[in-house]
């Protein structure tokens, strides 16, 4: 079995797909978690947001964005983004899962789509939303050495996770913290089956269980 093939097994054991329990009318928001391989190791996608932006400017997301009325779901949402923010057309996205949503620090419940992607791929990003593409190795967010996390914030239920870093292709520095942070600890586990070296409050082995209770905490703080 190739490493494409056991990540998506993995990967489809969490898939949330129609078995959301019901929950409050609140905005919808998707995010598209692009992987691919190189050499033999996964690496995810990211964009920084351009700093011309009204909301989180200038930060490290994946590409999405909020549910247009045209969207028939919130896999529809996901690719419609990631084609108008990074040029990475639908037909080119394989779709893996979905993940169970997490409300943002503004209140919109974002799902996130894991998908797989050809490592070929070249983005062709949107400058008036995006201003840098950059990749990442999977396994970077389940390992200590450039982590580190907040506590007691207002808009969470749970700690606020940090990671600094550089792209070795540019030499630039990103700094990658809040939901994408969080949602890229998440894929990382669950697609490569490794608890993370630091705490998070759940386990591989039931993710499903610890978010559940963490977006009931974050309703109840609505």
């Amino acid at each position: 079995m190739t490493i494409k093939e056991k990540t998506k097994d993995n990967l489809r054991q969490f898939d949330i797909g129609n078995k959301l329990p019901p929950l409050p009318v609140l905005p919808r928001a998707s995010v598209l978690i692009p992987l691919f391989v190189r050499n033999g190791q996964l690496y995810t996608l990211l964009t920084l947001r351009s700093k011309e932006l009204r909301t989180s400017a200038g930060e490290v997301c994946f590409p999405g964005g909020k549910r247009d009325p045209s969207d028939k779901d919130d896999i529809d949402t996901a690719l419609r983004e990631a084609e108008e923010e990074i040029g990475l057309h639908p037909d080119d996205v394989e779709v893996v899962c979905t993940l169970f949503p997490i409300i943002n620090k503004s209140g919109l419940l974002v799902t996130p789509v894991v998908s797989f992607i050809e490592e070929s791929f070249r983005p062709s990003p949107n400058p008036a939303e995006v201003s840098a593409v950059f990749t990442v190795p999977l396994d970077f967010f389940i390992k200590k050495e450039s982590h580190r996390a907040a506590h007691n914030a207002p808009w969470t239920a749970g700690p606020v996770h940090f990671f600094h870093y550089k792209d070795p292709e540019s030499e630039n520095q990103f700094h990658i913290w809040g939901l994408t942070a969080a949602l890229a600890i998440i894929v990382a586990a669950c697609a490569l089956r490794r608890d993370p070296e630091f705490d998070v409050g759940f386990s591989t082995e039931d993710p499903s269980s610890f978010f559940q209770q963490m977006l009931y905490r974050r309703l109840s703080k609505l």
